[in-house]
């Protein structure tokens, strides 16, 4: 093919043009394929989500969406505060694990050593039966009555009693069975064990040396800098129903920010709390009496995704829906946070955390 000067240049021209716009599409794509999904599920004006995306020890993507407070017409931050619901689970099997480190409790530890009234089915009830969910007590969140004792401010021990007397659901190890009330009972093995209230314990221990100063055991009385405001949606929006933080206690009383939960598994990661080997024993898939496997461990689910192997945990609570996504062997995590009990982040942080392996594998 023949060229004169002039369309040589205007061939080289578009052909750097055109280079280029690749380049500038695929340095995009990650961005704007997570930003397509989460623009399509929280609307400008609506409740939002704080979505956080890290590779390594780098942030891919992190971004706000919709309102933190929609009678004030806040829009959402990225360093927004929001309750966290069941992650709190995490903090409180490495709790645990710290103080078994300290030789303050052992997992064989039946509860009845630390509340000696509980049922005979106590005594064979282990710390490691309430981590893994398979103590067979019976839910809180499945009690009658529930309602009328969840504005109340309630002692743990009182909160126990809310439950201790009701039928087993099955003999401890014979069933997984997700369950808040054994959270609630690990909660007060913590204080025992270390002669701290379990909000004193996570805060001092956990959130201050970590430097998480954006994470709080969850008050409605304390002014929380940058706290966004809860909501149900009940054919259209209203203020979030009011529970006492003394009721999921140490199954679900935490608030933080994407940042402050990046530290957290960071810390995790680099084994600043826990030695390694005691890591392990929050991420070992635990088995049942049977030998059947409960894709459990302590505080996380596991699981895979995308054939990689996932730690993972979402949250509930009145107002709010929480959920972070770990894969490990391509130390990637994800953390979506949502001031709607309607908009649940579950799905979508699974799927970006899909989108960043699937860009991992390409590179």
């Amino acid at each position: 093919m023949h060229f004169t000067t002039w369309s040589r240049k205007l061939f080289i021209a578009i052909t750097l043009i055109f280079i280029g716009g690749i380049s500038q599409v695929q340095s995009q794509t990650l961005e704007q394929q997570i930003g397509q999904i989460l623009q399509a599920k929280f609307s400008t004006n609506g409740p939002g989500a704080v979505f956080m995306a890290t590779k390594g020890r780098s942030i891919v993507y992190e971004k706000a969406f919709g309102m933190a407070n929609l009678e004030l017409e806040v829009p959402m931050q990225t360093d927004h505060v929001f309750e966290i619901g069941s992650m709190t689970k995490q903090f409180t099997a490495v709790a645990i694990l710290m103080l078994l480190e300290e030789g303050k409790l052992k997992l064989e530890d039946d509860i009845t050593k630390y509340i000696p009234d509980y049922p005979t089915q106590g005594h064979s009830i282990t710390i490691h039966h309430l981590l893994t969910h398979t103590s067979g007590i019976k839910s809180f969140t499945s009690v009658k009555g529930l309602n009328t004792i969840a504005k109340q401010d309630m002692e743990p021990l009182e909160m126990i009693d809310f439950f201790k007397n009701e039928p087993m659901d099955f003999a401890p190890g014979e069933a997984f069975k997700y369950n808040n009330s054994g959270y609630v009972i690990l909660g007060h093995i913590i204080e025992k064990a270390s002669g701290l209230s379990y909000a004193d314990f996570v805060e001092q221990r956990i959130f201050k040396k970590l430097g998480m100063s954006s994470s709080w055991y969850a008050t409605h009385t304390k002014v929380v800098p940058k706290r966004a405001s809860g909501y149900h949606n009940r054919d259209g929006y209203v203020n979030k129903r009011h529970i006492s933080f003394s009721i999921p206690y140490a199954s679900g009383s935490l608030m933080s920010t994407v940042e402050d939960l990046f530290k957290w598994q960071e810390a995790i990661k680099d084994h600043v709390l826990l030695s390694k080997e005691t890591t392990q024993l929050a991420f070992t898939n635990y088995t049942l009496n049977n030998g059947d496997p409960i894709n459990y461990g302590y505080g996380w689910h596991i699981k895979e995704l995308d054939g990689a192997k996932s730690y993972e945990h979402g949250g509930s609570i009145f107002g709010f829906k929480s959920m972070g996504v770990y894969l490990p062997e391509a130390d990637i995590y994800v953390v979506g946070l949502s001031n709607c009990d309607c908009n649940s982040p579950t799905q979508i942080t699974r799927d970006i955390a899909e989108l960043v392996l699937a860009q991992t594998h390409s590179d």
